[in-house]
């Protein structure tokens, strides 16, 4: 975390002290924006919100053991907390000038990582990937916007050698923000989706949105981004950079990406793949070669990996930990091994056993339309089941055509991908009406209570099972994970 003086930091944050204390300067070590859990030492950083202000907690963050506190000009000064203050304009804005200061002051690697569907497992592997090599430190929860990235930096310490930064956005000029606070050494992005087209209007808005995270790069910093998808391209050519502004690696499925996914495979535990280097000029025929096999310089042109994740988008998630991995000088031996060992932010797919012995496959964090096909699709590739069951909810900020988003789920679900469909939500109705024209009769219902999906479910499932719960994460279908593996005794 954070450890500096008291003037040190006011330069940083370009405040003014006000009221420092007799004797020696306090140290800070460590900054909270929470007069709740604020730990002895450190800076309380009010936030002022539509619903709270935080500078009315002020006595309750000195009472806890605060050395200081930011402070906005204009509001009167607090009396009797004895608290050093570090005057400014804004403390939301002080935070975040902070954060990039303290980050300037010791200069780690950093990467960012921003995408519609797939970050946050994403940023799980590069780090898992360049833990093996480096002291690592990365985004934790949903810390990913414009306070919890501030903080995330502000947490890190000193003798971190490369930061992963997640960074997400619902709107136009955020990951602007974000990148020009942490200033990565190389920006990543997933893929672009249909989330936030509320805000953004078009999935093409949504691919101007995402390459912001180019505005903060570093001079010569390098961009690896989903060679799949065509707007990305289009966009990013758009820009008009200057020549030699950043480096780019695409990664994908097709050809033209400089880093493939071949031979995916995947079962409900994982999934392997070869990575390999688009077609090289000195291989024979212009073959990208087979695994194992080496360019001129001894570097890999294709490699087996493996990650602790099904799905074949989760393989191509990988191929951007593998791209960054190897930009900083990783072996293919580490980031194999890195990739195997990760450990992935709950609800991406994570593994629940229901308390009756059936498979649950919890995606209850986010959805989209991409991810839930994806989803959908993992789930059509599993075998080994007796039956499989959809537990779909509601998929929001999709904007005034949510309803046909909706629907065209339902739609799809026409090629036996699995044996029901229990939706829940307004908007999931639309995909309930539209798979029980697909679907044989009787197996798509469609619930406005959770609890009465709950208990649907659990009379409907059986030992041998598999269940995929994917919704938005306002849906908070986690509570149906849960009753599953309480089972029907416990119930609710």
């Amino acid at each position: 975390m954070i450890r500096a003086t008291l003037s040190e930091v006011a330069a940083w944050c370009g405040a003014e002290l006000q009221g420092t204390p007799a004797g020696a300067e306090p140290d800070i070590a460590g900054v909270s924006i929470d007069s709740r859990s604020i730990g002895a030492g450190q800076l309380f950083v009010p936030i002022a919100g539509e619903r709270f202000d935080g500078h009315d907690y002020i006595e309750t963050a000195a009472s806890a053991g605060a050395a200081a506190a930011l402070w906005q000009r204009g509001r009167a000064l607090p009396s009797e907390t004895g608290l050093p203050l570090l005057l400014v304009d804004d403390t939301l804005a002080a935070l975040q000038r902070l954060a990039a200061s303290y980050l300037a002051s010791w200069k780690p690697k950093v990467v960012g990582v921003t995408g519609s569907n797939g970050k946050t497992t994403t940023k799980d592997l590069i780090f898992s990937a360049l833990a093996t090599v480096y002291r690592t430190a990365k985004t934790e929860g949903n810390f990913n916007n414009h306070i919890g990235l501030p903080l995330t930096i502000l947490r890190a310490d000193r003798d971190t050698e490369v930061l992963v930064l997640e960074m997400g956005m619902s709107a136009f000029g955020e990951i602007s923000l974000l990148s020009r606070i942490a200033r990565p050494d190389i920006a990543v992005i997933t893929n672009i989706g249909e989330s936030h087209l509320e805000h953004l209007g078009s999935r093409r808005g949504i691919a101007q949105a995402k390459l912001e995270i180019a505005e903060g790069l570093k001079d010569g910093g390098t961009l690896i981004y989903n060679g799949d998808e065509p707007l990305l391209r289009e966009e990013l050519a758009a820009l008009a950079l200057p020549p030699g502004a950043l480096g780019t690696i695409t990664f994908g499925e097709s050809e033209a990406c400089d880093l493939r996914a071949l031979d995916i495979a995947t079962d409900a535990e994982c999934a392997t793949f070869i990575a390999s280097r688009g077609v090289d000029a000195d291989a024979p025929d212009g073959d990208a070669g087979a695994p194992g096999s080496t360019d001129r310089e001894g570097e890999a042109l294709a490699a087996r990996f493996a990650v602790p994740i099904p799905g074949r988008h989760n393989a191509v998630n990988a191929l951007a930990a593998i791209a960054v991995a190897r930009r900083l000088g990783v072996a293919d031996a580490d980031i194999a091994r890195g990739l195997a060992e990760a450990k992935l932010t709950g609800m991406r797919i994570e593994r629940v056993q229901a308390k009756n012995g059936a498979l649950v496959l919890n995606d209850a964090y986010n959805a989209s339309p991409a991810s839930v096909r994806a989803a959908i699709a993992l789930v059509a590739q599993l075998r080994g089941y007796r039956r499989k069951w959809l537990v779909l909810g509601d998929m929001l900020e999709l904007g005034p055509d949510e309803a046909a988003y909706h629907a065209a789920i339902g739609r799809e679900l026409s090629r036996g991908q699995a044996d029901g469909l229990l939706a829940y939500g307004p908007r999931s109705a639309h995909t309930a009406e539209a798979a029980s024209q697909a679907m044989p009769s009787g197996t798509v219902r469609h619930f406005t209570d959770k609890n009465e999906l709950a208990d649907a479910l659990l009379t409907l499932v059986e030992p041998d099972d598999l269940v995929l719960v994917k919704a938005s994460r306002g849906m908070r279908l986690e509570e149906i994970v849960r009753r599953l593996a309480a089972g029907k005794e416990e119930g609710r």
